[in-house]
């Protein structure tokens, strides 16, 4: 028997990358998985892959009345839900004196705004006794060079998860962050990293790294199930860093 068996989750932006991985591992683990993503054809290729136990909504959480319609579909389809986990989240490098007031906006928009209503409107549906999982980034306490606002807009949802825990917390409704720190995934492409360029690019991160490498997708999987699942029924309002101890250096 899973460690989710009998559940249902929510993941935003669950259609690649970490949020992939957290819906394969939890899917593997017994639960029912809605995933949340902007594109249709990537949101219908993973609910393929994952089998039965998946299904999907197509929609950019940065619109608002995307959450609406979240929380409608999880009533309609399976009558509440036990875990939801905001992972979707946008970044853009540059440094401060460059940003301009769109890339601002947009960055707390997906990062930030989108968390709190996202949360607002499924704790209704959520059952008594379920997980808030937000997932943040390292870049939050440790400075790295063109990551102001995107370092802003994931600090903001750590105080929300501290202030959402005791919240909720006569209903017995846990939450938690998870802050990665480098992770093997497509994102490192579309922070512009050229295909040539990557294994120096990797190298250099590795070398930062105390554990000396990458993390793996499947790795903040398994401390996101951990912290969502019966492993973690004493745990919340805690920031967990998976990040190979790079917050150390």
């Amino acid at each position: 028997m899973g460690k989710l068996e009998g559940t249902v989750a929510v993941i935003t932006g669950g259609n690649s990358g970490i949020g992939l991985a957290m819906a394969r591992r939890f899917v593997n683990e017994g639960a029912q998985v809605l995933i949340v993503g902007r594109r249709a054809d990537a949101v219908d290729a993973t609910v393929a892959e994952l089998g039965p136990r998946a299904s999907g909504l197509t929609g950019d959480i940065a619109d608002l009345s995307t959450h609406d319609r979240v929380s409608a579909e999880v009533v309609k389809r399976f009558g509440g839900a036990d875990i939801y986990v905001a992972n979707a989240g946008m970044n853009q490098i540059r440094p401060s004196a460059q940003v301009d007031i769109d890339e601002y906006d947009a960055q707390f928009a997906t990062n930030t705004r989108a968390v709190f209503f996202g949360v607002q409107k499924i704790v209704p549906v959520l059952r008594d006794g379920g997980s808030v999982l937000l997932v943040s980034s390292i870049a939050s306490a440790k400075v790295l060079d063109g990551h102001a606002v995107y370092a802003g807009s994931k600090a903001a949802i750590e105080a929300f998860a501290q202030g959402w825990a005791l919240e909720f917390k006569a209903r017995g409704i846990r939450v938690n962050v998870i802050s990665p720190g480098p992770v093997d995934t497509s994102i490192l492409s579309k922070l512009g990293v050229a295909d040539g360029d990557r294994p120096a690019f990797e190298a250099a991160l590795a070398g930062a790294i105390p554990l000396g490498r990458l993390g793996r997708a499947e790795e903040i999987a398994s401390a996101a199930l951990m912290l969502t699942s019966e492993e973690g029924s004493f745990i919340t309002g805690v920031n967990l860093r998976v990040d190979g101890g790079i917050a150390l250096t």
